[in-house]
């Protein structure tokens, strides 16, 4: 993982930052984000527990003394909790959230490396068959002879788009229920 933090470090400092990636696995999933929203990558330690969070979020860590939330990404992408061992890290990043600045983790099976995919090896995301939604992904990058999601942060953090069909059934099923109850109300001002 020092190495890996090494070459985050490294492509900081370089012009060519801006075609780097840093890889990840999540589900034998190979995954990547822009090396330039990356601001460290951590081992897996103590998570507390927020009350009422989404099941996607594991809740927040204590980075340096400021209040870090950790996004599940297995989770997010409606797969179930990630399955804690060694190589299990959180990859801190920063995210543009309305007109502020983010700081979040994104927990993971394992960090990989950092690599160079050149513009005209990215793809448009597929329309399906890529296992996870792909409102999450910005683009799929060919690295050698493997294909990588490159992911969108920001549509990761939005947390109105569903991650699975129970969620779905279940926004369905409370939009059904106050659409019933506001006709019922309608009727019951009638008398």
């Amino acid at each position: 993982m020092q190495n890996v933090n090494k070459q985050i470090m490294d492509a900081l400092g370089g012009d060519s930052a801006v075609n780097q990636y840093l890889t990840f696995q999540v589900r034998e999933q190979k995954l990547a984000l822009e090396i330039l929203r990356i601001k460290e990558i951590i081992e897996f330690g103590r998570i507390t527990v927020v009350p009422m969070m989404q099941q996607c979020i594991s809740g927040v860590i204590n980075l340096r003394g400021s209040v870090v939330p950790v996004v599940d990404l297995s989770s997010r992408f409606g797969q179930g909790k990630t399955q804690i061992n060694r190589r299990t890290c959180i990859v801190i990043l920063e995210s543009q959230l309305a007109e502020d600045t983010q700081v979040v983790g994104f927990l993971v099976d394992a960090v990989n490396a950092v690599v160079d995919i050149p513009q005209n090896l990215i793809s448009a995301p597929p329309q399906f068959g890529a296992g996870i939604k792909t409102d999450f992904l910005r683009g799929i990058g060919k690295v050698d002879d493997e294909f990588v999601m490159l992911l969108n942060v920001e549509r990761l953090l939005d947390f109105h788009i569903p991650t699975d069909f129970d969620e779905q059934v279940a926004a369905a099923e409370a939009s059904q229920t106050a659409t019933t109850t506001s006709d019922q109300n309608e009727a019951a001002e009638q008398f």
